[in-house]
């Protein structure tokens, strides 16, 4: 009985890849990212516009390990070509939230009337914009810019009150052009 070999494709779309040890780097018009590959084992073959990622090995583990990086890639070679987008939404009801951003950190004051302001450093890699009552939060790496869109979301939950009520807070409205 063979064993049959776990593989698949990707295609580049005209970014350029290289990889060095456990190191992949994406290059692209937007930009370039570099990852970790969390498996050594994992065979990436560079032909033409195409990438083939295959395993030795056919096991749960490795399917896994080998279609998380493909995603991971496919997540890298998307933001070096395209970028991510997140918008945020401002909702103040009885007290008027000002949020502003001084160099790279934003400031929420007077959030349901709280006389300290809260505030966040943002990320490198993550560019914020305020724009009245929406919040952008732009970038090529995709876990950057959402873990800062999260964080801006978090810097304003309450728990312990009933969200349908208590509506007051920042919201993510729109993931890379996603609607929520």
């Amino acid at each position: 009985m063979t064993e049959k070999k776990l593989q698949t494709k990707i295609m580049l779309n005209g970014c350029t890849f290289e990889r060095n040890g456990k190191f992949v780097t994406v290059k692209g018009t937007k930009g370039e990212l570099k990852r970790k590959l969390s498996d050594n084992n994992i065979i990436i073959k560079n032909e033409g516009e195409t990438l083939h990622l295959s395993f030795e090995k056919t096991g749960k583990k490795q399917k896994a390990q080998l279609f998380t990086t493909a995603a991971h890639i496919k997540n890298m070679i998307k933001g070096t070509i395209n970028g991510y987008n997140y918008k945020l939404k401002i909702c103040s009801g009885h007290f008027p939230m000002n949020v502003s951003l001084k160099g790279d950190t934003l400031e929420i004051k007077n959030f349901i009337g709280e006389k300290v302001p809260r505030t966040l450093k943002i990320k490198q890699g993550a560019t914020v914009k305020i724009n009245g009552e929406l919040i952008d939060v732009d970038g090529i790496d995709k876990e950057i810019v959402g873990q800062t869109a999260a964080s801006i979301e978090k810097l304003t939950r309450r728990p312990g009150f009933d969200k349908r009520i208590f509506q007051d807070g920042i919201y993510i409205t729109e993931k890379d052009g996603k609607k929520i």
